[in-house]
């Protein structure tokens, strides 16, 4: 186990239920029954509150935790291109995240990569609200 994930995971601020949301999304992994809830408040194209709870492997919580990080105060098409981009990545892309996205890098990582479906799933969840 990677001690930057577990770093990562460990920063709880946005496990939260956000009260009066404007937008949810709820995914499961079917894969290995990961399970991730977002509930954001979106306001004028722009996200200002961003809460995530779920059932989920230390790598799905790591991302979520970041996704959380970067969404607050982003637009929403930034944040459905960060989407895409994540998904490139793991189809292999792998330049995006050094170019546009280096946040992203103690995460994204090729050594990650059976792990692909667990890091997605919080973006994946995003995207369905964003892409709206």
């Amino acid at each position: 186990m990677d001690l930057e994930i577990l770093n990562i995971a460990s920063d709880t601020d946005n496990i939260r239920n956000v009260k009066n949301y404007t937008h949810f999304s709820k995914l499961k992994n079917s894969l290995c029954g990961d399970e991730v809830m977002i509930k954001l408040i979106i306001k004028n194209e722009k996200i200002v509150d961003f809460g995530y709870q779920g059932n989920s492997c230390i790598y799905c919580q790591a991302s979520a935790s970041l996704l959380s990080k970067i969404s607050i105060n982003s637009k929403k098409n930034k944040l459905n291109e960060l989407c895409d981009d994540a998904n490139s990545y793991f189809d292999g892309n792998f330049e995006i995240i050094e170019k546009k996205w280096l946040f992203l890098k103690k995460l994204f990582k090729q050594k990650n990569i059976t792990r692909k479906e667990c890091i997605l799933l919080p973006f994946k969840a995003l995207k369905k609200i964003v892409s709206v």
